[in-house]
């Protein structure tokens, strides 16, 4: 499979910097997903759906004879603007590909090839889902992603499996983190207005000081993981947003706190909130009030041991035992959880540092990957769905 993937290597790069050069926001993704169903229809024997939240793809390969797996991949771009200095830079400016969607897309379709193939070699029996999704990184005006979208209109109804990968512009070239349990945390943000009277900066003691209740509000917000979780529990507030005031003798009326809330459990997650609350409610014992607001965001993501443990040893037949890499979750979020808990799935990051001393993060201005990772990331995703069809993966 390592060796048919290579083979497409070229087609992968044309691929991913097409895309990379047109980058579109999330639920944008147009011209994104007319160049996935072409290629898609160029490949043959694939029943394609486009419209699908709104700008996705759905497309099959096989039938209903046997067991149906998807793998998904993310389309969507982030508003940056792109400073890589490439010739195949985006085009669009303020908006790039700083997360590697454009390379998920690209190995998606490598995955399509390959897996086209094999059925073809009457080898397989069942089906392959390829879910092209939008907008990962954002929400419509109803709170939802694309993954979410994609869900709610039937993308993964009769799947038994469902998988994925995100490259790591961290992680050497060569190297996959597969981890087995807890994958990416639930993030809910707040926001809450601390409510005063305000008045002159002269006279304090007539009325009431927001900027005053700002000192033991934040304090009890940052206290919450010190003193009010389970200390083995992974939790994580942070505070992003504090603004407050215009005139330095002007007591403001309003000051405003903005923040994340990243947890695994679900009970971590409901305390978390709870305790937000509490620590905004400290401004009516300091003669004030506050408003409050939580935004759900995407669930926990848990990689089933199973689903997990077959893309393992993907990677260990592929790469070597070297290639594997223990890094332990961290506490970044993914809507790719929504797909997990209609489906056992797992998700694997793939290696994609670039190996010159450099660092590029995701979502900066110089984000960018090793395009050697592409067939790699292809024949992981093709030949994990292949030995679940054959009756090699087992669940």
């Amino acid at each position: 499979m390592l060796d048919r993937a290579y083979a497409l290597n070229d087609e992968l790069v044309r691929l991913r910097r097409d895309i990379h050069a047109h980058p579109e926001p999330g639920f944008c993704e147009t011209r994104t997903a007319g160049l996935v169903a072409e290629t898609l229809a160029e490949i043959g024997g694939i029943s394609v759906r486009t419209g699908i939240a709104r700008t996705g793809v759905v497309a099959d390969l096989g039938d209903a004879s046997g067991p149906t797996i998807a793998i998904r991949a993310d389309m969507d771009a982030l508003p940056i603007h792109e400073a890589t200095g490439h010739t195949f830079a985006s085009t669009n400016p303020g908006v790039m590909h700083a997360c590697g969607h454009d390379a998920h897309t690209a190995i998606l379709l490598g995955a399509a090839h390959l897996l086209r193939e094999r059925f073809a070699a009457g080898d397989l029996r069942g089906r392959v889902r390829f879910l092209f999704q939008p907008s990962e990184e954002s929400a419509d005006s109803e709170g939802k992603s694309g993954g979410l979208r994609m869900v709610e209109e039937g993308a993964m109804q009769g799947v038994d499996a469902v998988i994925a990968l995100h490259v790591n512009s961290m992680l050497p070239l060569g190297q996959v983190t597969v981890r087995k349990g807890w994958n990416t945390a639930a993030a809910d943000d707040f926001r809450g207005v601390l409510i005063g009277s305000g008045g002159h900066g002269a006279y304090p003691h007539e009325g009431s000081d927001p900027l005053f209740m700002l000192v033991p509000v934040l304090s009890a917000l940052y206290g919450i993981r010190a003193r009010r979780l389970d200390p083995v529990e992974p939790a994580i507030l942070s505070v992003g947003v504090v603004r407050g005031g215009e005139a330095t003798n002007v007591i403001p009326c309003e000051v405003e706190i903005q923040g994340t809330l990243r947890s695994y459990s679900a009970a971590v997650r409901e305390q978390l909130i709870t305790e937000v609350e509490r620590a905004f409610a400290l401004t009516r014992a300091l003669g004030g009030d506050y408003r409050l607001s939580i935004q759900r965001g995407y669930p926990a993501a848990w990689n089933d041991q199973r689903v997990a443990g077959w893309m393992e040893e993907v990677a260990r037949d592929l790469m070597g035992e070297t290639g594997l890499d223990c890094s332990p979750a961290g506490l970044g979020a993914e809507d790719f959880a929504y797909m997990c808990q209609r489906a056992p799935g797992a998700m694997l990051m793939l290696g994609a540092a670039i190996d010159d001393g450099v660092a590029r993060p995701h979502h900066t201005p110089i984000f960018d990957i090793d395009e050697r990772c592409l067939p790699l990331g292809a024949a992981i995703l093709a030949e994990t769905a292949a030995r679940f069809l054959s009756g090699q993966a087992k669940l």
